[in-house]
């Protein structure tokens, strides 16, 4: 079985790959694509198949995925313009009559966080696509914390738009290995599978495990959605990017990332990694 793996010069395709590899899975029928002509180069002396992707250029999408029968659709990192570019990967998927896996965004269809819509036009497109699919529905990654941990390290301050609101997180490293443990199997055809970490988390939580790990008090200021975004421009955001935390921040609070169903843990035949675990390894603790 040949797979390909779009996006796999970015963080999670490059940890996809890995585990693929990590299983045994002859690296000769990998097809690893993206735009970084570097980290193609590292994977092909791993032996992989490398290809350049670009998910606006469509040639380049058939050229790759010739004689694939599983692809590895993960979702495009340009707001506006992830719908077009995932419908032309759907589209070459049609075309050689593969399988597709698509990494989507927690409850797409039924949710209020700002960053759905395109995910769930994407799962719409599946839908109708003809094609067998599965799509996992990853919760939010514990790295995209790396620089709140440690600031909160060397500050002993960690400011949130978030209130109470918990963040169902796991590390990239164990979506990937989900993602591995999908592309190999056929069991989860046709499935919608909510994935994240087993222990959701409040920033008051992160900001006690921040304290533990480096010996420093953290305290949390809880801010409204205003002072957040003020508080953001402050610290170099433009309003556009600071807005948008913002409003992450106010689905947080809402509940838009608190759950958790096992599912990731079970794929991946282990508990997800701890927070704890997490920060630790980040401080170098």
């Amino acid at each position: 079985m040949t797979i390909a793996i779009t996006g796999a010069t970015g963080h999670l395709g490059r940890l996809v790959v890995e585990q693929l590899l990590a299983r045994g899975v002859d690296p000769s029928t990998i097809v690893a694509g993206g735009r970084n002509e570097e980290v193609l180069a590292r994977l092909a002396a791993q032996g992989v198949r490398t290809a350049r992707m670009d998910y606006a250029d469509a040639s380049t999408l058939d050229a790759a995925f010739a004689g694939v029968e599983k692809v590895l659709l993960i979702s495009g990192n340009e707001p506006g313009k992830r719908s077009v570019q995932h419908k032309a990967v759907i589209d070459a998927a049609r075309r050689v009559d593969a399988s597709l896996v698509y990494t989507s965004a927690p409850r797409a269809t039924t949710t209020a966080l700002v960053l759905a819509p395109e995910h769930k036009a994407t799962e719409g497109l599946l839908e109708g696509s003809g094609l067998t699919y599965t799509v996992l529905r990853n919760n939010w990654y514990t790295e995209n914390y790396d620089g709140t941990i440690r600031q909160a390290a060397s500050t002993g301050s960690l400011l949130t738009g978030a209130g109470d609101g918990r963040v169902a997180s796991a590390p990239r490293r164990d979506f990937a290995e989900a993602a591995a443990v999908v592309l190999l199997s056929d069991d989860y055809a046709g499935e919608i599978l909510e994935l994240g970490g087993d222990e959701p988390w409040t920033f008051d939580e992160l900001a006690a495990t921040v304290a533990e790990v480096s010996g420093t008090p953290v305290t949390v200021e809880k801010l409204s959605g205003d002072e957040y975004v003020a508080a953001l421009t402050a610290a170099g955001l433009d309003e556009g990017a600071a807005g948008f935390t913002a409003a992450l921040d106010a689905n947080i609070a809402d509940g838009a990332l608190a759950d958790s169903d096992g599912t990731l843990a079970r794929i991946i035949g282990r508990p997800t990694t701890p927070l704890r675990e997490y920060v630790a390894g980040l401080l170098g603790r």
